[in-house]
């Protein structure tokens, strides 16, 4: 499992989304206070984010734990941005425990990262791999599930989908050839943000002048923070939010 979170707004340094806040993501690194599933993440870290007049984000990622990263600290207190994506991972299988295992996954504008597990991987996933062209399957940065379910993801996006509607279709095939799945998926591109709760916990921060941040669990406790249902896929702007619930399979 991992601990995941998006940033839209004004331009914030990245610290005082991810390091500086009581409950910041690199504390939930060794301390999350709502994570379902495992109680470490510490099997890599990663931020991506953009800078102004650049559609291309940059990424920092790490094999390593966020805490051991005495650089990242330095860096994250003076760039700023006004979009970003960042996560700690725990890897839920040996194997794929380099830098290129660890979200958030890229291509183009798009970032994205998925907390959960899918049951009985790889075999499970065979069928929807076999549906991906070979050129996109040789391309995965990892070997594991998150890397898969990324490249599901951004057939679709490259295919012409929305952020939201990439997300929730490939939800939904995962958990019809894989079954009881966790399944909490984030993207972006800069401008908007799709998120999935499916198997674990999901909020939002909606603040004044646009700002808006999706996360895991709440890095502070702020009551403004809003849970968001499980089965449920959020599409936000810095505009509008909606919720919108995500059927099983069978419905």
């Amino acid at each position: 499992m991992c601990r995941h979170l998006a940033y839209l707004g004004p331009p914030e340094p990245l610290g005082a989304l991810l390091t500086e806040p009581d409950h910041a993501l690199m504390r939930q690194s060794w301390a999350p206070r709502r994570q379902r599933y495992g109680t470490v993440n510490a099997d890599g870290f990663g931020v991506g984010w953009y800078a102004k007049g650049d559609p291309l984000p940059a990424r920092y990622r790490r094999a390593g734990p966020i805490w051991a990263d005495l650089s990242f600290t330095d860096l994250a207190r003076v760039v700023s941005s006004e979009a970003l994506l960042a996560a700690v991972r725990d890897a839920t299988e040996p194997g794929a425990d380099n830098e290129a295992a660890a979200a958030p996954f890229a291509s183009g504008r798009w970032l994205f990262s998925h907390n959960g597990a899918v049951r009985g991987w790889p075999g499970s996933l065979a069928g929807l791999a076999a549906s991906l062209p070979a050129t996109e399957l040789l391309s995965l940065e990892a070997r594991n599930d998150s890397a898969l379910i990324w490249a599901l993801v951004l057939h679709r996006l490259r295919a012409g989908d929305n952020l939201g509607q990439a997300l929730a279709d490939t939800v939904r095939d995962t958990a019809a050839a894989a079954g009881d799945c966790r399944l909490n998926l984030l993207l972006t591109d800069g401008h908007a943000i799709a998120a999935t709760a499916w198997g674990d916990t999901l909020w939002y921060l909606a603040g004044s002048g646009g700002r808006l941040v999706v996360a895991s669990e709440p890095y502070d406790d702020d009551p403004r923070w809003q849970e968001v249902p499980d089965r449920t896929l959020l599409t936000a702007t810095r505009a509008d939010l909606l919720l919108t619930e995500l059927k099983e399979p069978t419905e």
